[in-house]
């Protein structure tokens, strides 16, 4: 069998993708300009652009990291505080306990629904407004908790809490991912979960020790101080990430990629393509394509000359070509290319194409995971405050406090081993399988969580309810700990390798679903303790490990799954990424339909569309769609099909027609497939139709792609 180059194979699925190049592999000569860091090929390939985050120098890098992990470290401790502040509260004015609980719900749903409210703000808009607005949502809702006096104050303010959160929920991630590269995604990742589990655990650390030394107002009043500076760093030190790759093409390798597959002026040549596990060749003039050579070759002249055009004008423009003042980089809202006026119908058609992510399983794996550290949280915290502090441990506020410090060294450890530890894992994994990296291999990682995350839930549970001195009940909280850094790193990893275009969306899946459950759980979590403390950790136990297991199905199926997801996927992406204006989203059925339309609603588009054409375009259709591997981050491979494609769809019309073009390619991956979205390219079936209609122009021929 024939080894498919770099460039052939090169991620067929998302989520499987070469990180070495195999030595056993026929490379072909284009294989040198793949963009590698040592004998790791770079994904995504960084443009030429200075703006560019994926060319950031190594300390610009880490600075936007420490940023946005410290605002992960800042709300985590924000939303974990306020049980600190229980005892003092219910001695001032009666609130009790019950009510922290239900604050602690109203906390969950501000960040899982808040997260999902005001994810399209970030394609839109820019990832910095979002850190902002949070920002003040945090610094809002620390200062009404430092001013309560009442049940309605206590539960209330948690909204704001909430809300701030919800920007370490998804776009925290987004910002990372935009500016290392996915074979880093562990790492990345690893230091995001590891900033969530400090702020978890230290808030709280915090918060017993001020509440016993200067009171308990001070909490909500050290919070507001620190959102208040963080709104000041971030507005002058937080740079925007926010960059369309899809159209930094580069020119020299637009015309590398011409000459690879000996493209002159336009022109294609058979070229390589799939069939199963083999590459054969075709030649285009077997199917009886002669008499259409001259004018296929005109067109695609003029199609290539269109694409070079816009190519280097997209070189040779500002935002291109030159490096953006610092004033251009921390402007409050960076708008997207295909932004419209305010966006606002732009705002509610993303935020419903956002609820497509829960027809992922990825999602929902990650989602529950996540879900269940959430559980055990609330269930741990409250066992802490309202068991430790009476009989036989007495603890006073900083005794309970200084309980996190296990849970807090457990989770170091788990993000080590889940990030750092799973990303060095994935490179052997890889160098064995032939350079390929396949998502599931994080996974096989989860088996030490699967043991150690429930013995701590029995072991804390039933030693607390017998009274056990603290070594016993210290150590499980650490094994709590790792397991809260293992599984909510591994499994979020995980979603990103296998998606790496959806992780803002898919973030917010894991949000919503996540605190959806941690929501349900709080309100019950007093009401089942009561029924017994020992039978109610062993229940919990039992159920983290069924759901941890979970990760042994997606290990096996994972990549079926991922398959039976890829249409899904493409599809997701074309659509969130169409442009706004002059394209409208068909169903293959509907394409026809919708140029017949167009010609009676457009004197202009005198078009006659004979019959053979509604015969033959699902024929063409199908045919490049068995040609054509969906080259995710990576080049497609050209099919042979292409002038069959343009042979079979040409149709004559008046000088006075203009152009439309139907394209079934995926915007995100036009760069990819060397040609704009509205000209017939590699990727030109690969995804549902849309339509672009120009303006009129003279000319004499008129040609449809599909």
């Amino acid at each position: 069998m024939a080894v498919p180059s770099t460039r052939d194979i090169d991620e067929v699925l998302p989520g499987t993708r070469r990180l070495f190049v195999d030595e056993r592999a026929s490379v072909a000569s284009s294989d040198a300009s793949v963009e590698k860091h040592g004998d790791v090929i770079l994904v995504p390939p960084p443009t030429k652009s200075p703006n560019d985050p994926l060319n950031w120098s190594l300390a610009r890098k880490i600075w936007h990291s420490f940023l946005v992990c410290y605002i992960v470290t800042l709300t985590a401790a924000t939303s974990n505080v306020a049980g600190a502040a229980s005892v003092g509260v219910n001695e001032q004015y009666g609130i009790s306990y019950d009510v922290f609980n239900t604050g602690a719900g109203v906390l969950f749903v501000a960040i899982g629904y808040w997260t999902l409210l005001s994810s399209p703000a970030t394609h839109l808009y820019g990832r910095r407004i979002l850190y902002l607005v949070g920002t003040v949502w945090g610094l809002i809702g620390n200062i009404w908790f430092g001013h309560l006096t009442n049940t309605s104050d206590t539960v209330w303010s948690q909204l704001f809490v909430g809300a701030s959160e919800s920007v370490a929920e998804a776009v925290v991630q987004l910002s990372l991912l935009d500016i290392w590269f996915e074979h880093q995604n562990g790492t990345s990742l690893g230091m995001y979960t590891l900033a969530t589990t400090v702020g978890t655990y230290v808030g709280p650390l915090i918060g017993g020790h001020l509440a016993e030394n200067i009171g308990w107002r001070w909490i909500g009043h050290m919070g507001a101080i620190a959102s208040g500076f963080t709104l000041l760093l971030f507005y002058f030190g937080l740079e925007e990430t926010a960059f369309e790759r899809g159209r930094y093409i580069d020119l020299d390798r637009a015309e590398e990629h011409d000459a690879a597959h000996g493209n002159v002026e336009g022109v294609p040549k058979p070229t390589p393509v799939h069939q199963g596990d083999h590459i054969v060749t075709k030649d285009a003039t077997e199917k009886g394509l002669s008499p259409h050579l001259d004018e296929e070759a005109a067109i695609a002249r003029d199609v290539s000359a269109r694409r070079r055009e816009e190519v280097e004008r997209n070189r040779l423009s500002d935002s291109f070509a030159r490096k953006k003042s610092y004033w251009q980089r921390i402007a409050l809202i960076t708008p997207a290319s295909n932004l419209r006026g305010l966006g606002l119908v732009q705002y509610v058609h993303r935020l419903w194409h956002t609820m497509r992510v829960f027809t992922f399983p990825a999602v929902w794996f990650a989602g529950l995971q996540w879900g269940m550290q959430n559980i055990a949280l609330s269930f741990y915290l409250t066992v802490e405050e309202d068991y430790w502090v009476n009989e036989p441990y007495n603890y006073s506020d900083s005794a309970v406090a200084n309980m996190n410090i296990p849970t807090l060294i457990g989770s170091i450890i788990g993000c080590f081993y889940g990030g750092y530890c799973s990303d060095k894992f994935i490179l052997w994994m890889a160098k064995r399988n032939n350079g390929i990296m396949e998502a599931e291999y994080r996974l096989y990682l989860m088996v030490l969580c699967v043991v150690i995350f429930p013995l701590g839930m029995w072991l804390f549970g039933i030693g607390s309810a017998q009274h056990w001195d603290w070594p016993i009940p210290y150590v499980a909280l650490g094994f709590i700990g790792f397991g809260y850094g293992c599984a909510g790193d591994l499994s979020i990893t995980y979603l990103a390798d296998s998606y790496p275009d959806m992780v803002l969306e898919g973030m917010v899946g894991v949000a919503v679903i996540n605190n959806s459950i941690a929501t349900i759980f709080t309100f019950v979590c007093s009401y089942w303790i009561d029924t017994g403390l020992q039978n109610c950790f062993i229940e919990l136990g039992v159920l983290s490990f069924v759901i941890i297991m979970t990760s042994l199905p997606m290990a096996v199926w994972g990549k079926a799954s991922r398959r039976w997801t890829l249409e899904r996927y493409a599809n997701f992406l074309r659509i969130r990424d169409a442009p706004y204006h002059l394209t409208l989203k068909l169903t293959n059925p509907s394409a026809i339909k919708f140029i017949i339309i167009a010609a009676l609603l457009a004197p202009a588009l005198a078009v006659n569309i004979p019959r053979e054409l509604q015969e033959r375009t699902g024929q063409c259709g199908d045919n490049c769609a068995r040609a054509v591997v969906p080259g995710f981050r990576g080049p497609a491979v050209v099919a042979s099909y292409k002038a069959e494609c343009e042979a079979y769809l040409k149709v004559t019309t008046t000088p006075e027609a203009s152009t439309v073009y139907v394209t079934k390619s995926v915007p995100t991956y036009a760069s990819a497939c060397s040609g704009e979205t509205r000209y017939l390219t590699a990727c030109s079936c690969a995804g549902a139709s849309s339509v672009t209609v120009e303006a009129p122009t003279p000319t004499v021929t008129k040609t449809v792609y599909v």
